[in-house]
């Protein structure tokens, strides 16, 4: 039987994620990055292959940000507390581009 981690919306990420997100694949994408949270498994080997969790740098507390999609820019940052995951902040972040000349 597949065990799930806790996921703890304090903040209402995944209810402001809906009026937030710009358009339905983005929704769609979200969704799925839930999935892949509360799977205790991609927990277990350390492997998200969908949101690419990882910790952030520089920051004293364990904070992570995992990708709602890469091309899109929006991100959330994840805290976890007691064994659960506590959706921190959902946010757009600035996409730069670098052009050769």
């Amino acid at each position: 039987m597949t065990q799930f981690k806790k996921i703890v919306d304090e903040y209402g990420i995944i209810y402001n994620s809906w009026h937030n997100l710009p358009i339905p694949e983005l929704k769609l994408d979200f969704l799925e990055l839930l999935a892949d949270l509360e799977d205790n498994e991609c927990h277990r080997t350390r492997l998200f292959p969908k949101t690419r969790l990882h910790k952030v740098v520089g920051v004293r507390q364990a904070i992570y940000r995992t990708d709602v999609s890469k091309a899109s820019g929006w991100r959330i940052h994840i805290q976890y507390i007691d064994g659960e995951l506590h959706l921190k902040t959902l946010f757009r972040a600035p996409i730069t581009m670098m052009f050769s000349a």
